[in-house]
């Protein structure tokens, strides 16, 4: 009986015209999504933009960059740009200073940060409320401020041209933005519940115990936020490393190499002073700048695409669209 009245239902509504099938109520709903849907999609396109105009542009050959014609898409693939490019930016070798310092200066920070904002969010001791402003002033004072003194710290101590400054602040929850990533953790050690300590310390686990083998564990999503974001803007860096290692070419890092490339636009690869011998025939253009800068961040894409759903569920888990 209930099958016949639901088939009969289904028969009367689907006489029914357009008109009174979709109401102004369900035209205007359209319409609201139409327009959201819009916005966001232009928004996305401000953001994707300069990384859809590099990879047309790395892919163009010489006669797609003086034809006007050719805007967004070329006439074919150049794949020499890339060769080209790893051969000048001397890929193999710069890739692995970058890694090297990305790596540890990430696990240094992520370690470290969450301990210290265990530290703000769980118990009290004399001065906290002034250590933890001066976590917050890091945050809002430039890194340029501060690299004077920096400078002349590490100059002191004679470890200019090495990897120290880059790699032992973070180690001691400083370092480049070493202030968000113990702000990041301590927001979120503040959201969880005391129940959890409490019963540690019945079970007769002390501080570090209780924090490495239950606190961290729970704090997964803040870990892998702080560690996507730390290899982010450590890979990215270029105003330390070219100041701290600027007279030890053998320690540069890939991003300090890239204005040598647009240093070189223009001119015939031979006659550039840092660009390695990539063909005395072989003019840097457009094309190729465009390559190198892709070459550079493309270990970032590949790492994002591994991480993006765990990233994403780590960013609302964290506390971070809070801020």
């Amino acid at each position: 009986m209930a099958k016949a009245k639901a088939k009969a239902k289904k028969a009367d509504k689907s006489n029914l015209s357009f008109r009174d099938r979709y109401t102004k109520k369900h035209v205007k709903r359209f319409i609201v999504l139409l327009g959201i849907y819009l916005v966001l999609f232009d928004l996305a396109f401000v953001f994707l933009y300069p990384f859809i105009t590099m990879i047309i542009d790395a892919c163009k050959s010489e006669a797609d960059l003086v034809n006007r014609t050719v805007k967004w898409i070329p006439s074919g693939i150049e794949w020499s740009n890339f060769k080209v490019a790893f051969e000048g930016l001397n890929y193999g070798k710069y890739i692995w200073n970058s890694l090297f310092v990305t790596v540890v200066a990430t696990i240094g920070h992520t370690l470290i940060c969450a301990f210290i904002g265990y530290g703000f969010a769980r118990y009290k001791f004399p001065g906290k409320g002034i250590m933890f402003a001066g976590v917050i002033l890091s945050m809002l004072v430039p890194t340029q401020v501060l690299i004077f003194p920096q400078y002349m710290t590490w100059s002191s101590l004679k470890v200019l041209n090495t990897f120290v400054p880059l790699l032992v602040p973070c180690f001691f929850g400083f370092g480049l933005r070493g202030g968000f990533y113990i702000f990041l953790f301590r927001q979120f050690f503040l959201g969880l519940p005391w129940e959890m300590e409490e019963a540690a310390r019945i079970d007769g686990c002390g501080f570090f115990r209780t924090f490495v083998q239950i606190m961290l564990p729970m704090a997964r999503s803040s870990l892998l936020v702080c560690a996507v974001l730390a290899v982010v803007w450590h890979w990215n860096d270029y105003f330390e490393p070219s100041l701290y290692l600027n007279m030890s070419p053998n320690l540069s890092m890939l991003p300090t190499k890239l204005p040598d490339m647009y240093a070189a636009l223009g001119q015939l690869s031979s006659e550039a002073e840092n660009l390695p011998d990539i063909g005395a025939d072989v003019i840097v253009n457009q094309a190729i700048c465009m390559a190198s800068t892709f070459l550079v961040i493309l270990p970032l894409l590949v790492i994002y695409m591994f991480v993006q759903k765990q990233f994403m569920e780590g960013v609302e888990r964290s506390g971070l669209t809070g801020m």
